[in-house]
């Protein structure tokens, strides 16, 4: 009795299940490889109007679309899909990228003429600037050295101690004095913007203008202090030497102060040399002081103690 009522529950529910679902996925995944002439069709799904037990609801995703195909199945007599619905989403396919136009490339090729032509003028001044590297530079030692100093300070037409030749070793950024290593040369004709004799000899005046802006002197001053330290660890400059330095840098601005500094100098005994603080706070002595009367020297102030000695002495030489 117990494997006739099994039998029947078999045959009248189970099997029917079985059958359908093979079917039904064996569509699923055997047709669009079966049928190559697959296509997408036009057809929204919320506009089909054929009733369906297995899709009660009007699809709204508004990329779905369905087989043609799957439409012709489930309307033919002899087909197991009678009656059903198959929905798949589908999103849009990417649009196909457009070649590049005749403007866009007509533009592309204008810009890489362009470049082309800067890279070609860059390369022949970097040429030029090197050329007229070699012609003053000592081949055995790779650099401009003394000699070849001289010699272009010939060409330029002004004497191996004007100041505009220490302005040239500034923008070089020169770390040696007499001497000129090929990237400094590079560095400073490059930012100058010239790469011939005569070129260099008219920026000069434009180059001097520069040094003397009052945000780029205090950093010209100093480095003029630090290019006569000629020896490894010299923190100290000669007395002769800051003479002729301190007339050569601050002498067109403060000839006064200059006059009586030096001759100051010249004649006192305590001092042999002077460091890089004595040297700042005579510029700042300059440019805060008021001279010959002195009435705003405050010895109260941080003033190095030379400055105290020289206001001493110039208030004595007044009297």
């Amino acid at each position: 009795m117990a494997k006739s009522l099994l039998k029947l529950y078999l045959g009248t529910y189970l099997l029917p299940i079985i059958f359908f679902l093979t079917n039904f996925y064996s569509v699923l995944l055997v047709l669009p490889w079966v049928e190559p002439s697959l296509f997408y069709t036009s057809q929204w799904v919320h506009s089909l109007t054929t009733p369906s037990p297995y899709l009660p609801h009007k699809p709204t995703h508004p990329y779905t679309f369905i087989y043609s195909t799957f439409s012709e199945a489930k309307t033919s007599p002899n087909s197991p899909l009678r009656g059903f619905q198959i929905v798949l989403p589908i999103m849009p396919r990417a649009s196909k990228r457009k070649s590049d136009s005749p403007k866009s490339t007509s533009a592309k090729s204008s810009r890489t003429e362009s470049v082309n032509s800067a890279l070609g003028k860059t390369s022949k001044f970097g040429i030029s600037v090197d050329n007229l590297f070699q012609k003053y530079a000592n081949k055995l030692l790779g650099m401009i050295d003394p000699e070849g100093i001289e010699a272009l300070c010939s060409d330029l037409g002004v004497d191996h101690t004007n100041v505009r030749i220490l302005m040239l070793a500034w923008k070089m950024k020169a770390e040696k004095q007499g001497y000129f290593t090929q990237d400094e040369w590079q560095r400073g004709l490059k930012d100058l913007g010239v790469d011939t004799i005569n070129k260099l000899k008219k920026v000069l005046p434009k180059l001097e203008a520069e040094v003397m802006m009052p945000e780029n002197f205090e950093d010209f001053y100093c480095y003029a202090f630090r290019y006569c330290l000629t020896e490894d660890k010299q923190k100290c400059v000669d007395i002769e030497s800051i003479c002729l330095l301190i007339d050569l840098v601050l002498g067109s601005q403060f000839r006064s102060q200059v006059d009586s500094f030096t001759e100051f100098l010249k004649n006192q005994t305590d001092y042999k040399v002077i460091n890089m603080d004595q040297w700042t706070n005579f510029l700042r002595f300059c440019q805060e002081i008021s001279f010959p009367d002195l009435k705003n020297y405050d010895t109260d102030q941080a003033w190095p103690v030379i400055l105290d000695n020289f206001v001493d002495w110039m208030k004595e030489k007044q009297n």
